[in-house]
């Protein structure tokens, strides 16, 4: 396992990512954040901490669950019934720019979930990826608008990220 981001360089990520949507939102009143469950919705929250300091005023940040919307839920291959946990948005998205925010990019798979499960919400003016690691293997047409950090993934291995408020500590591994 290598340690590709520690504690320090995911904070430092979070906040180049904030200053770029907040340079291209231009202090937009209608910039929301959704994170996907379970580490999107942490980094979610620590974007949308970031973007209210920048912006002076408090930044709307839900969580979305995306279990309903996978395209491997009824797999042979899968293990057991899917958890669903809550969707948590307590705003209105229909003509916002909403940041949906993952932790990692890879197939493009869960991020259009995510989008379907958006559009049954409401209908947003822009939906914007941001994703805190993006690696190759895309197996859908799905690209990151705010990329954190590329990672130089060899296929087998995989990209884990670990959060303080889940997993105790805050690294991203290639492993």
């Amino acid at each position: 396992m290598e340690i590709i981001l520690d504690g320090e360089q995911i904070e430092e990520t979070l906040r180049s990512l904030a200053e770029t949507i907040a340079a291209d939102a231009a202090g937009a009143n209608d910039l929301t954040i959704i994170g996907v469950r379970s580490r999107g919705e942490i980094l979610a929250q620590r974007l949308a901490g970031h973007l209210s300091q920048q912006f002076g005023h408090a930044v709307p940040c839900g969580t979305l669950d995306i279990t309903l919307y996978r395209d491997d839920l009824n797999s042979p291959r899968g293990i057991g019934q899917p958890q669903v946990r809550t969707t948590e948005i307590g705003f209105d998205i229909g003509d916002k720019t909403v940041i949906l925010v993952d932790d990692v990019l890879y197939t493009g798979r869960s991020a259009r979930a995510a989008m379907a499960a958006l559009i049954d919400l409401g209908r947003p003016k822009a939906i914007r990826l941001a994703v805190l690691v993006e690696r190759a293997g895309r197996e859908v047409p799905i690209q990151a608008d705010y990329v954190g950090h590329r990672a130089e993934v060899q296929p087998g291995q995989s990209v884990q990220v670990s959060l303080i408020e889940s997993d105790g500590k805050n690294e991203v591994v290639v492993g």
